[in-house]
């Protein structure tokens, strides 16, 4: 430095103290400066106070000399302590020159200007706050410093800085949060601790109201959450435990839809296998229960996104159990929010818009009127794999269904083969749950969906298939379904023909309904025989399926859409079905759930005495059909007690292919007749003189068997069968009056042709053995071209 520059107002020997390498002669300096200071400010002379510190600034804090910036450093500090209350007037020249030393590279001269800048906040205090954002962004640089010394020493400012900004309240936010912003993304570890620290300190001050910038900084706070260190993870945990309480206290003030994307990211895990991942899941989730429960419909036009967020969370193991069940009450809460007026047609929601305008002009906005909606299209994995939110149209501040976008996520989830089963369920639920409550809608989506459902009844689990049912039984019955236009559906047969029961014709729906029950009465849409046809079109394309779910599958419909339905429906398309073979199996299938399912216990009452024109029309239609298979259709003669006509068809079957497959069915039939759903049938033993053809019918079937097992049981019942003679009784005549009288009147009431069935089912059996033949005839081609 040139001594021979003119320093005025200080002197050569301060000068000179000052640039001295020896820090007890630079103090000695310092108090020569605060002592030529404090006279400037008795003469109130500011033109000489600004003049020493730009002195002290540009020649000695700013020089390339070391310790000519040490000397300036403590000059500048020396000149705070002078000044007092008047510090204020000059903070600008003061700090800039210090702050500008926190770069430097030699860390005690850091130390220094850590020092200086403790002196002068010290003496300002309150002063300092318009030039915060400068104090700060130097601070959380100091933060991150390796020396230890500078680091000590920068805690020491900081407290100091968060003393002053906590007794003041004056402190300017919106100034501030900038700032924050932008360095609460630094992946420094000290850096984070630093700014989670001032965000505790804020949130704390009661005259601060950070939780209105809470969407500005949230992200971050998520980010800081997944931090190595567990002291800066459990910070942060507490300052994002003590927004969750404000926001509990006063959810009016909460912008919860600027809030909604961020959670809907940080609920979504990119790398499993970061345990700090699971600890921002959960706590993003727990945030999402709270803001569903307290914003109701305001995140409703979120539901795609959240849905894409919670989902795959409902099949995790009992290693993330809290996260599981803050997800399922997610699920739970945000599937309440769904009601019948979300099935409005959107002209209907803009005429009660209009109509509520001139009310809507006096109240204040909510958060409804700035909503984005939710664009869930996002189909790749990972951290990409996240829905984000779109601004949707601002002129309209009711609260919409983003129906489209929850259809699009649900069906992407029942298609992705990694979905765990519990995830498959909720998304079905949510499928039923959109169909009882937004049906109109829904419709829309049903030609796309339904493919999906059908391939679902292949699903490993039972409780899927339940639940998919439940969808596909709410397809075909709900009234909304009339509307259709009939279009096509996974390939339907156009040229198929269907007859509609009489019991259950379109016109005639249930008058009322449970809102979240599936329907329990008759009740046909153009979807049921869509569905039906469908069905049956995958139990012949997977054999598995009607072999290992079948049954099960048939049963659980006749208690969502009524037996008479789907029995009658089955049989209509069965008679038309080109595969023989499969026609067979199918028949069988129904005819043993006819016969022994509990649930069909109100079909087979129904059969059993065909009292009336609809139980005989519905007998003809199953026995059309059945006659695909000589022993079931023998089997629905005797639960029909049409005995005569069994007896007719058992004589028939001498001139059937008798196989071993055809003995084994037979055998089934004994076995049944031994069941107590053929109680009836065997009491009526009984009575040899009025059920003579029975008696021949089950003789029959004993003829028709080898000596088997079956054989000795059948031929140890009939065995039992009484003497006619010893049967009578004194009032023979009227019991035999009274049995005429009945027959008579089932008669006059029936009035069906079985000569026409008869040679119906003789039609049936020759395609049947035409196509054996066929069948016999290219298998034997076959082995002659190999043996050639």
């Amino acid at each position: 430095m040139n001594t021979e520059k003119d320093f005025s107002p200080l002197t050569p020997n301060i000068v000179r103290a000052l640039n001295d390498k020896l820090y007890e002669k630079r103090k000695v300096a310092a108090l020569e400066i605060e002592k030529l200071v404090r006279e400037f400010v008795a003469q109130n002379n500011s033109t000489q106070i600004r003049h020493v510190i730009q002195i002290l600034a540009s020649e000695f804090a700013l020089s390339q000399h070391p310790h000519s910036r040490k000397g300036g450093l403590i000059g500048l500090a020396a000149c705070s302590i002078a000044l007092g209350k008047d510090s204020g007037l000059y903070l600008k020249e003061l700090i800039e020159p210090v702050l500008t030393c926190f770069n430097d590279s030699d860390s005690r001269l850091r130390y220094y200007a850590c020092e200086a800048l403790y002196n002068i906040v010290k003496v300002a205090r309150g002063a300092v706050l318009p030039h915060f954002n400068l104090l700060f962004d130097g601070l959380s640089k100091l933060a991150a410093d390796p020396d230890p010394n500078v680091k000590s020493g920068s805690e020491l400012l900081d407290r100091l800085l968060k003393d002053i900004v906590t007794e003041s309240s004056k402190f300017d936010l919106v100034a501030f949060v900038p700032l924050l912003r932008e360095r609460i993304y630094s992946n420094n570890q000290y850096a984070r601790q630093f700014i989670i620290s001032w965000i505790h300190v804020l949130e704390s001050v009661p005259d601060i109201n950070l939780l209105d910038y809470l969407p500005e900084i949230l992200d971050g706070l998520f980010q800081i959450l997944g931090d190595n260190s567990k002291e800066i993870r459990r910070m942060c945990e507490v300052v994002l435990g003590e927004f969750l309480k404000e926001i509990k206290k006063t959810p009016s003030s909460v912008k919860f839809a600027e809030m909604a994307n961020i959670l809907v990211i940080h609920c979504q895990v990119a790398d499993e296998t970061k345990l700090t991942n699971d600890l921002i899941q959960l706590t993003a989730m727990t945030w999402m229960r709270e803001f569903i429960q307290l914003a109701g419909r305001v995140v409703l036009p979120y539901t795609s996104g959240i849905l894409t967020a919670v989902l795959p969370c409902l099949s995790y193991d009992d290693r993330k159990k809290n996260t599981k069940e803050a997800a399922s009450a997610c699920n739970h809460s945000l599937m309440k929010l769904v009601t019948p007026e979300d099935d409005e047609e959107e002209t209907d929601e803009e005429e009660k818009n209009d109509s509520t305008v001139s009310k809507d002009d006096s109240q204040p906005k909510t958060e409804t009127d700035s909503n984005d909606m939710l664009n869930a299209s996002q189909e790749s994995v990972g951290l990409s794999n996240i829905s984000f939110f779109t601004p949707a149209n601002c002129d309209r501040p009711q609260v919409t269904l983003d129906l489209d976008g929850i259809v699009q996520v649900l069906d992407r989830h029942l298609h992705d083969s990694s979905t765990g089963m519990m995830t498959r369920i909720a998304v079905l639920k949510w499928l039923y749950h959109l169909y009882i409550k937004t049906p109109r809608k829904m419709f829309r989506h049903t030609d796309s969906l339904f493919p999906m459902l059908l391939k679902t009844l292949s699903d490993e689990s039972d409780e899927v298939i339940l639940k998919d049912l439940e969808v596909l039984a709410e397809i075909a019955s709900s009234p909304a379904g009339q509307t259709d236009p009939g279009g096509s559906c996974d390939n339907i047969d156009n040229k198929l023909v269907l007859k509609v029961p009489d019991c259950a014709k379109p016109g005639q729906q249930h008058s009322s309904k449970a809102a979240d029950s599936s329907p329990s009465t008759p009740s046909m849409n153009s979807y049921f025989y869509k569905f039906m046809i469908n069905l049956l079109k995958r139990f012949s394309l997977e054999r598995k399926l009607l072999e290992n779910r079948g049954a099960f599958i048939i049963r659980q419909l006749c208690l969502l859409l009524h037996a008479e339905n789907i029995f009658h429906s089955m049989a209509d398309i069965l008679l038309k079905e080109e595969d023989l073979k499969f026609a067979s199996t199918m028949v069988q299938t129904l005819n043993t759930i006819l016969l022994t399912s509990a649930e069909l216990f109100q079909l087979r009452n129904q059969l059993k005495d065909l009292h009336t024109q609809e139980s005989c029309t519905l007998f003809c239609c199953l026995y059309r059909s059945w006659c695909h298979n000589p022993v079931a259709t023998v089997s629905l003669c005797f639960l029909t007690q049409n005995y005569k006509h069994a007896y007719d068809l058992i004589q028939k079957f001498g001139d059937l292919e008798v196989t071993v497959d055809f003995l084994m069915e037979v055998d089934k039939l004994v076995q049944l007749i031994e069941s107590p759903i053929f109680t009836y049938l065997r009491l009526q033993l009984l009575d040899v003189e009025n059920n003579p053809y029975l008696i021949k019918a089950l003789y029959g079937l004993l003829m028709l068997l080898p000596q088997s097992q079956a054989f000795q049981l059948l031929s140890h019942r009939l065995r039992c069968v009484p003497n006619p003679e010893l049967m009578r009784t004194v009032d023979e005549s009227k019991y035999l009056d009274s049995k005429q009288q009945m027959a008579s009147k089932r008669a006059s009431q029936t009035q069906m042709d079985y000569s026409e069935l008869l040679q119906h089912f003789d039609r049936v059996q020759s395609k049947h053995l035409e196509v054996r033949h066929q069948r016999s005839g290219r298998a034997t081609d076959h082995s002659d071209r190999k043996l050639m």
